[in-house]
């Protein structure tokens, strides 16, 4: 049996097989590098190039670039008016953000447990939290998998709430064919370095009202005039006006310059992740005590942001499999240690985890393996030798 590396062993690979590495090209540089000696910095005409281009991919008018896919969130809360004594149900297996925003707005954030195929939501659990003080739902659409939209769609219709799309997992997603910000009120997606596309940190907001997009446009740069990032401009001085008090949420054109030439790429890039899904999900078949999460194809295609896999041996420990892989020389993450477990949420809302069953079993037992654009088969191949290697040890199975 061969020693694994956290034992003294040889480890899988020699160079650190990064988690969630960007893949950034010379035109990417050289189209940052072009904005840097353009003398416009700040937001500008690249931004503003950048959401046209993004509106053309998702087919989705009304976008605005943000700092974060967080600021996304929270505008859209501001601008569907969500605030004191209301309540915004949403996932308890999902990063803080999700459930920060509805806090910083004077709402309460409800979670409600998830299905252990995909980890996203049970749709069938949310009617049980609707009350009267209910005003919102924000749908995490985890891994790039898509929630069940039919099933959304008729909830939040038959009690009039708003609906968020959480999409910083699912630039590419679908459902029956359109991409999620086709469905919802709004949606926020992610360009944070680990995403499927960067621009090392960036959100984008999509709302579906013209009255409220102008307004979300005006409110993401300190409340001032839509076009106010012109005054500098070649069109000439124009005096501002502070419509109403806003935010410092405004992407700029070096950001924007990534993010164009990374979107040109996107369905490029998408295809190795789905070959190396596929991959993956062919080669963990082989493996009795790991299992990929369910990537659906019937109406949905997934985006594939996350790999996450599931420890169905009680006999391991998910932290031990991350600290082994490690020391193998391959990096891994958590998505995520569930909410309802977390200090803030926990005391503040005296949550159980007895309330949180699925979620409270699953997220001790799932973690990620690399994906990306930069991933090859034979990181593949170190990474389900290295699981195999670690699992035969902790078993003491012959290798």
């Amino acid at each position: 049996m061969e020693k694994i590396a956290l034992e003294g062993g040889k480890p899988q690979r020699e160079d650190f097989l990064v988690f969630g590495k960007p893949r950034i090209e010379e035109d990417e540089i050289e189209e940052v590098v072009k904005t840097l000696r353009s003398g416009w910095i700040s937001t500008g005409p690249r931004v503003k190039k950048f959401e046209e281009k993004f509106s053309e991919y998702i087919g989705v008018k009304n976008c605005i670039a943000l700092n974060s896919c967080t600021a996304g969130l929270f505008l859209a809360l501001v601008l569907a008016g969500i605030g004191n004594n209301d309540e915004v149900i949403t996932t308890t297996l999902t990063f803080a953000s999700s459930a920060n925003v509805i806090e910083h707005v004077g709402a309460k954030p409800v979670f409600i447990d998830i299905k252990e195929s995909d980890l996203n939501f049970d749709e069938d659990l949310i009617e049980s939290k609707i009350n009267e003080k209910t005003k919102a739902l924000i749908s995490v659409h985890m891994a790039g998998n898509s929630c069940n939209i039919e099933k959304i769609s008729e909830i939040v219709k038959r009690h009039n709430l708003v609906w968020i799309n959480d999409t910083a997992h699912a630039i590419e997603t679908e459902w029956d064919g359109k991409k999620i910000s086709y469905y919802g009120d709004f949606s926020s997606y992610s360009f944070y370095a680990t995403k499927n596309i960067t621009t090392a940190e960036g959100g984008m907001l999509v709302v579906k009202d013209n009255k409220l997009y102008e307004r979300g446009r005006i409110l993401s740069l300190h409340g001032i005039s839509r076009d106010a990032w012109k005054r500098y401009s070649s069109e000439g001085f124009k005096h501002y006006e502070v419509i109403e008090p806003g935010f410092k949420y405004n992407m700029t054109d070096i950001q924007a310059a990534l993010g164009i030439k990374q979107l040109e790429k996107i369905e490029r890039y998408w295809k190795i992740r789905d070959e190396i899904a596929k991959i993956y999900i062919n080669r963990f078949s082989e493996i009795d005590e790991i299992e990929p999460i369910e990537y659906s194809f019937d109406r949905r295609r997934p985006s594939y942001h996350l790999f996450i896999l599931k420890i169905t041996d009680d006999s391991l420990s998910r932290d031990f499999m991350m600290d082994a892989l490690k020391h193998e020389n391959i990096g891994t993450g958590i998505h995520y240690l569930p909410l309802h477990t977390q200090k803030y949420y926990k005391e503040k809302y005296s949550l159980e985890e007895s309330e949180f069953p699925v979620a409270t079993k699953i997220g001790k037992k799932i973690f990620s393996v690399p994906i990306g654009a930069n991933i090859t088969e034979k990181d593949v191949d170190d990474v389900v030798y290295a699981i195999k290697k670690i699992i035969y040890f902790v078993k003491r199975k012959v290798f």
